[in-house]
């Protein structure tokens, strides 16, 4: 099972990808796309820590997400990539366009064949207003864009709002 797990800020939505791990019965490994560049995004880091249960396997990966996927992906394991648009902001950030594109369809390709179970988290950034400098409307257009290609790989999408689940796609376990 596939599963995408959508929603704003503060929404829910890492909440539900942890207590649907937990449920799954599954060894989990959580692969944390977060880089701790400033104090801020440290305390971030420090609190999804904490909340996470200490038999769980961590990894961090900023870039090469397919290839820890890849490596990882199990039938007996449940992976738990929290979050894609971090991982998007990191590839953006590198200013290198042939490496965004390379990256994004290695993870679109290998999704189909992976094994076991894996919970995608991501924000959904475009039900706001239109950005108005260019890098922010280059995020919001392809955090768009790898949503809508994940959502038709996945057997399961899901939108949280005030920590409520919606189910877009798929039932609910």
């Amino acid at each position: 099972m596939h599963e995408l797990i959508l929603g704003g800020a503060r929404s829910g939505k890492s909440r539900l990808a942890e207590k649907l791990a937990a449920d799954s019965g599954l060894p989990v490994t959580y692969i944390a796309t977060s880089q701790a560049l400033d104090g801020e995004m440290s305390a971030r880091i420090r609190q999804h820590r904490e909340r996470r249960p200490p038999h769980w396997a961590l990894l961090e990966e900023p870039v090469e997400l397919a290839r820890v996927l890849g490596e990882q992906a199990d039938t007996g394991r449940c992976l738990l990539v929290d979050c894609l648009t971090l991982w998007l902001s990191n590839l953006l950030m590198l200013d290198d366009a042939a490496r965004l594109s390379a990256e994004r369809d290695a993870l679109l390709a290998c999704l189909g064949e992976l094994p076991g179970r894996i919970i995608l988290v991501s924000n959904e950034t475009g039900l706001g207003v239109v950005p108005l400098g260019e890098l922010s409307r280059r995020y919001v257009d392809e955090a768009g864009w790898l949503h809508q290609a994940l959502a038709e790989r996945c057997q399961r999408v899901t939108f949280t709002v005030a920590g409520l689940p919606m189910i877009l796609k798929g039932q609910m376990p």
